[in-house]
């Protein structure tokens, strides 16, 4: 069994296809011709054995019957009748037969009926000359001796005969059909197949030369139709996919150009001070050294920027805890005071338990506190609030254009008015992120007032730690 369909396996979707349906049709019309098959036989028999109930012979016929048995009429006495006459006793030994006609094998039906047990009985049986015959037996008429039957029978050709041309010509047209619907199931596969040719085409070459613009023509809403509208889709996603790593390819190497030109600038001058013996004033050595200091945090900045982003969205920066919001904010906070000694930071934190990364949240909380910093005037005033769960930061800076808002959280982006200001332009987009994998939301607004900016995180928590923490 396993063989024929490992091979049936091996064949192609089409084929395998052709084949099932040709099987289908097969089994259907097989059922249905042994349906007209039987139906028919049973007909014939039923009009066979109404045929045969309707023959009585009448006490005469039996009266011959019984003479000619014991051999006193003449050797040439005949019945003309079409059909086979015998009688039956109750013992079922020795019947009698017309002299003309093969003897037919009593059964315990005909003797039943010759005792008076039954009030008649059909079957089928075998004459003594091999002739398949359909017998009926019924009581003799009442002016004949008791404990007789009087059995009447005709051969089954009348039925065989019919039944036999029928289950040629069903055989015939059977044929026929099953060999009409292989070749139908064949056309159909291939025409139902042919979109997924194309498909199949169309992934080959994607994989062969990478090209991910090829789109597959959807026609209709069926099963094929959404396997096209999905591969185009993935296609699609890939292809921007491999843009935006192209994108943030060129854009890192684009950040990363300015720190290390910098950096580099700083150390030749530095060691062609030590080359040539000219030493550079302590003064401009000391600046030299901030900057060359400052490039390299720059730098270390950008690197770890760039590891955070490059991880897949989907993946989490590490197991998730049961984060005191107010706590890492506070902790912010001290840093913030250290990078804006010159600004009064204002805060108002109602306690909210978040389930989160603590570093990545604590990275993303910083973030946005020191944008707030860097765009505050000096002598400004920054002011933190935590309240149920929603983090608001607001400077008194010059604010975000609001043309310029859709754009701030995406990777590499700064504004015109910042260019010169220090930053990757990756803060905000990796606060978004660590945001929405902690289930909250992140906006950035105009501040109240129209003077500055509002940043404002929502995370899911609540007031009280969990039991047991």
């Amino acid at each position: 069994m396993r063989g024929p369909l490992r091979r049936i396996r091996a064949l192609a979707l089409r084929s395998r296809l052709a084949l099932l349906v040709a099987t289908a049709v097969a089994v259907a019309v097989a059922a249905v011709a042994l349906a007209c098959w039987v139906t028919t036989r049973d007909r014939l028999t039923e009009q066979l054995d109404t045929s045969l109930s309707q023959v009585r012979p009448n006490a005469e016929t039996v009266r011959l019957l019984q003479l000619n048995c014991t051999n006193r009429l003449p050797d040439d006495f005949r019945l003309l009748t079409p059909y086979t006459i015998q009688l039956v006793s109750a013992t079922g030994t020795d019947p009698c037969t017309q002299p003309d006609k093969s003897l037919i094998p009593v059964q315990t039906a005909d003797r039943a009926v010759a005792a008076g047990v039954r009030g008649d009985a059909v079957h089928t049986t075998e004459a003594e000359d091999g002739t398949e015959m359909r017998v009926y037996t019924s009581p003799p008429p009442r002016e004949t001796q008791p404990g007789l039957a009087v059995s009447v029978a005709m051969p089954m050709d009348q039925v065989t005969d019919p039944l036999n041309e029928l289950a040629l010509v069903l055989l015939i047209v059977s044929g026929i059909g099953v060999l009409g619907a292989g070749a139908a199931g064949l056309w159909i596969a291939r025409s139902g197949l042919r979109p997924v040719d194309e498909l199949t085409e169309a992934v080959e070459h994607v994989a062969r030369t990478e090209d991910l613009t090829v789109r597959i023509p959807v026609e209709g809403e069926d099963e094929i139709a959404r396997l096209s509208r999905s591969f185009n889709s993935m296609t699609a996603s890939l292809a921007s996919s491999r843009d935006r790593q192209s994108q943030l390819i060129a854009d890192a190497g684009h950040e990363l150009r300015t720190p290390l030109t910098s950096l580099r600038t700083n150390v030749e001058l530095l060691a062609r001070s030590d080359e040539t013996g000219r030493a550079i004033p302590p003064d401009d050595r000391k600046a030299l050294m901030t900057s060359v200091k400052a490039q390299m945090t720059e730098l270390a900045a950008l690197i770890g920027d760039l590891q955070e982003l490059a991880r897949p969205d989907a993946a989490q920066p590490g197991p998730l805890q049961v984060v005191a919001l107010h706590e890492v904010t506070r902790t912010a906070l001290r840093r913030a005071r250290l990078r804006g000694p010159e600004l009064r930071i204002t805060e108002e934190l109602a306690p909210w338990y978040v389930r989160a990364e603590p570093a990545a949240l604590e990275r993303a909380v910083v973030n946005v506190l020191d944008n707030a910093v860097k765009f505050s005037p000096p002598g400004g005033t920054v002011d933190v609030t935590l309240h149920r769960g929603e983090l608001t930061v607001r400077d008194h800076g010059p604010g975000i254009p609001a043309e310029e808002l859709p754009h701030v959280f995406e990777r590499f982006w700064r504004s015109p008015s910042a260019r010169q200001l220090p930053g990757s332009g990756l803060g905000l987009s990796i606060v978004a992120r660590t945001v929405q994998q902690a289930g909250g939301e992140i906006s950035l607004r105009p501040a109240p007032g129209g003077e500055g900016t509002e940043a404002s995180i929502r995370l899911p928590g609540a007031p009280q730690p969990p039991p047991g923490l």
